[in-house]
């Protein structure tokens, strides 16, 4: 009952085995009632003719009952007392008295019977036969020995001396019974067979249909084995759910292969990255070792501080792999720049700051992460730059959009994407100490994907780079009230 193929086969075979119950028993139901408004209607055949004998004057020893055998016939007068039977008939039971015997020899009946008469206004005029529909009702007669279930029929009758008389005849139920119950014995024979084969059936079927999802099974395994991402699983040329479940699963293969390689690469550059500073550290700390007065102090201080930027950047692109949210507060993009800006009073180049008084400069996000992006485009503006770079906040259809322009010699279009690569420089000569780790324009698009904006570079007015950084604005119904405000 662990797979699949059990509980569809059990669970097809119980539907099943309920549905036949439940029509065999309405086949049954509706058969039985068909059989017992039959007899019912010979019954009453039966009876019509013998009250119509009755109403045309006919005396009880005249009566032509038909086959006593099967169709016993007992009348009975207003006062419930037997005046006549069928031949052979020795025993009766559902007509209202049990008497067999006649209360008198079969005269025909006189005037004088009115008495016994007990007319209700109901009772047929003289010498007809009630039109109403009869009483019927089963019970059983013995005749000639033999004792059977019968369905009889009660009509009513006024003789020509305007007697009442009220005549029962029965139509065997044995052909009913023998019926219902040969039905019954086929479909209690042919249930077992019939469930049998719908569990067989639904077993062969549910195997053919899962037997691709074995195939899924036994290769991701492998996969899982041999940790060969490249390997993908067998594709059915259906169009089900299974090959739906095949594509989905080669998909999020392709996805999941991408995704290591790339932390291989991550993984190879960060500690071909690590190497270089790491290795001039050593080699600066042996011989200020071995030669105190050769130990150059301010190299050392660049490679740590070099290697504490390093771990830096790793450490949050470890975080941002690792689906790290930026947070919900609002942040002021105009004043982050101002503030950014006013730290770098010592650079090589100091920025030319522009921030528009009109339209909403907030966003929402990661106050840090976003001095992030911001310290990483102007580092990297002010390393290519020659004698400009500038920056300017301003609001543009619904976004807050902060462009950072140099004046150095750009970057070529066909490389627009590939500098936001990890451990991507496009100045191989450059030393890394001038040139960095590449990881900074890396990290500013990152986080400002996870933002809800976007980070492009095009060509700046003066042929420079211009770096544009656009961020969904905060929504005014989000703001908090600033100084002034109600």
């Amino acid at each position: 009952m662990r797979s699949v193929r059990a509980r569809a086969a059990l669970g097809a075979t119980l539907v099943v085995a309920v549905a036949l119950t439940v029509a065999g028993l309405a086949v049954l139901v509706v058969l039985r009632v068909n059989l017992t408004d039959r007899a019912g209607l010979e019954a009453e055949v039966t009876a019509r003719e013998v009250a119509g004998q009755l109403a045309l004057g006919a005396t009880y020893a005249e009566l032509e009952t038909g086959d006593e055998d099967t169709h016993p016939v007992q009348v009975t007068d207003g006062a419930g007392r037997v005046v006549a039977v069928s031949k052979d008939l020795e025993a009766i039971s559902g007509t209202g008295t049990s008497q067999v015997v006649p209360v008198a020899p079969a005269p025909a009946p006189s005037p004088g019977d009115d008495d016994d008469d007990d007319d209700d206004g109901n009772d047929p005029a003289r010498g007809e036969v009630s039109s109403d529909p009869p009483d019927f009702v089963n019970g059983t007669a013995t005749v000639d020995g033999e004792t059977a279930d019968y369905r009889f029929a009660a009509v009513e009758a006024t003789t020509e001396q305007d007697v009442t008389l009220t005549v029962h005849a029965g139509a065997p139920l044995a052909a009913e019974q023998e019926a219902v119950n040969t039905v019954r014995t086929s479909m209690l024979t042919g249930l077992p067979l019939m469930l049998l084969v719908v569990a067989g059936v639904t077993w062969l079927v549910t195997r053919r249909a899962l037997r691709p999802v074995e195939g899924i099974r036994r290769e991701l395994a492998a996969i899982t084995a041999s940790e060969d991402l490249g390997r993908r699983v067998p594709e059915p040329d259906s169009r089900d759910e299974i090959a739906r479940l095949a594509r989905t699963t080669n998909e999020t293969l392709t996805v999941l292969e991408a995704s290591v390689d790339r932390q291989r690469r991550f993984v190879a550059d960060a500690s071909h990255e690590l190497r270089s500073p790491i290795a001039s550290l050593r080699t600066q700390l042996e011989v200020g070792a071995a030669h105190p007065d050769l130990l150059d102090v301010p190299g050392a201080v660049a490679d740590t501080v070099r290697l504490q930027v390093l771990a830096a950047d790793l450490l949050l692109l470890a975080r941002l792999d690792a689906g790290e949210r930026p947070g919900r507060t609002p942040v002021d993009l105009g004043a982050l720049v101002r503030e950014e800006v006013s730290q770098r009073a010592a650079d090589r180049i100091p920025p030319e700051v522009s921030v528009a008084d009109a339209g909403s400069l907030e966003v929402t996000g990661s106050r840090g992460q976003l001095a992030r992006v911001v310290g990483n485009l102007l580092d990297n503006a002010e390393r290519h730059a020659e004698r400009s770079v500038a920056v300017s906040v301003r609001a543009d259809r619904g976004d807050v959009l902060v462009e950072v322009t140099d004046d150095g010699s750009g970057v070529p279009e066909a490389e627009h994407d590939r500098i936001f690569e990890r451990f991507v420089r496009l100045d191989d000569a450059r030393s890394r100490d001038d040139g960095g780790a590449g990881l900074g324009l890396a990290i500013a698009r990152d986080v400002a994907s996870r933002h809800g904006g976007t980070l492009t570079v095009g060509t700046a007015p003066g042929g420079g780079a211009l770096f544009a950084l656009r961020l969904p604005a905060r929504a005014e119904a989000g703001r908090e009230p600033t100084a002034g405000e109600g």
